[in-house]
């Protein structure tokens, strides 16, 4: 049976399984019963499985022979949204955050249909192995919108343990793609990111007597003014690269100049040399403003990187492009392979290339998930389709996962023959 073919005879129940994962989301680090499922699933395939490895992480071994081996990562974890999709399957579930307030959770960013094309791959494979020759990791992780899944499976040995892959694979679901596309392209599809506290320090006091203080408030609104020139003054119109202040806090009353005000920043990039840019301007631009309105040397701002959250950018080697590109083209067809723009969202699946002494060649592809309706408005309108982390969200589930599943398996099989 040719792999067209097998993904079919296999779907229905894949489409049983998106959904059940699609109706009992799990936040990040609780993915506790989708790791279950994902085990059992494997388990089932012949897989010989590691559970709850980096927290709620899973790792398979799919041996056949030798030959190279090929991590296939699919990701777990929900978010902090209230569904509002109105769909038969939608989730209603009520979970407890990290900070312990309740929200409602659902699949937003298309983590379950990663899982399905997991578990569907593994599907494929273990029952087509005359393709194939060499050794199959398949790793579901956890955490991955907290960014700290592929650091936790990583530090704790995964590829110690279990082997350092040769190539490593992945797919991403993309809205304002038709589903039954894929898009892939060489070099940078993702950025890299990190993220800052800036604590402002100043010297509060009565609001009705402001020469008396130093207000960190207005020190805090020239750092932010500043902080916008570092991408259109310090960078090529031509290279990559955003700077956001995405939270700000200081003060408790009108006439109470306060003694502090804390940032939250977000930096995106595409290379090493925009991340050490960026972080250095931003900490230059903080500690000469500050001077610049009399804050004494103790009293400079104090700007924190979050190491969790440092992500190099996602970056696709030339090699393993253009075998998901010929694999999906004779699988899809010519016409279902469109080349890929980079996106400024960040991904922790750039962990794992960088992650031994050597780089290991990578390869992210999107899966197209939105539907030919929504992509007629699309085109005809103007009419966006729900994004990524929007709470009408939906993936038209057949066209997806069998796109996913057909173009994932396809690459694997194309590598390993």
């Amino acid at each position: 049976m040719c792999l067209n073919e097998l993904v079919q005879t296999e779907l229905d129940d894949l489409v049983r399984i998106y959904k059940h994962l699609h109706a009992n989301p799990e936040l990040s680090n609780q993915e506790e019963k989708s790791s279950r499922l994902i085990a059992e699933q494997l388990e089932a395939c012949g897989v010989t499985v590691t559970r709850n490895f980096g927290g709620h992480g899973v790792v398979g071994i799919l041996e056949n022979g030798e030959g190279s081996t090929v991590m296939v990562r699919g990701d777990m974890d929900a978010l902090p949204i209230t569904e509002e999709t109105g769909l038969d399957y939608a989730s209603t579930i009520i979970s407890t955050d990290n900070s312990g307030s309740k929200t409602g959770v659902m699949h937003g960013c298309g983590h379950d249909i990663h899982m399905t094309t997991l578990m569907g791959t593994a599907r494929v494979l273990s029952q087509c192995k005359k393709k194939w020759n060499g050794r199959v990791l398949f790793v579901a992780q956890p955490a991955e919108e907290v960014m700290s899944g592929a650091r936790s499976m990583i530090e704790q040995g995964l590829f110690k343990k279990f082997g350092i892959p040769d190539y490593c694979l992945t797919t991403h679901v993309l809205p304002k793609l038709e589903a039954g596309n894929i898009m892939v392209k060489p070099g940078p599809i993702m950025a890299g990111t990190y993220q800052l506290k800036i604590t402002v320090r100043g010297v509060g006091g009565h609001g009705a007597i402001p020469q008396e203080c130093i207000d960190p408030v207005v020190l805090a609104a020239r750092i932010i003014t500043s902080l916008q020139t570092i991408v259109s003054r310090e960078f090529s119109p031509l290279d990559p690269a955003v700077v956001t202040v995405g939270s700000i806090h200081g003060g408790t009353k009108a006439n109470i100049i306060p003694g502090q005000v804390v940032m939250e920043v977000t930096a995106r990039f595409f290379d090493s040399k925009g991340h050490d840019h960026i972080f250095e301007s931003i900490k230059r631009i903080c500690k000469y403003e500050a001077l610049s309105m009399g804050i004494p040397e103790e009293l400079l701002p104090v700007v924190e990187l979050d190491e969790v959250n440092d992500l190099p950018a996602t970056i696709n080697s030339k090699y393993l492009a253009e075998i998901v590109r010929k694999s999906a083209e004779g699988y899809l067809g010519v016409d279902k392979v469109q080349e890929a723009v980079m996106l400024m969202g960040s991904e922790d699946f750039s962990l794992f290339r960088t992650a031994v002494d050597k780089e290991i060649p990578s390869c992210l592809f999107f899966t197209g998930a939105t539907s030919a309706e929504e992509m007629a408005l699309f085109h005809e309108k103007g009419i966006n389709p729900p994004s990524l982390h929007n709470s009408r969200f939906c993936p038209p589930p057949e066209p997806t996962i069998k796109t996913a599943v057909t173009a994932m398996a396809g690459s694997v099989m194309s590598l390993l023959s």
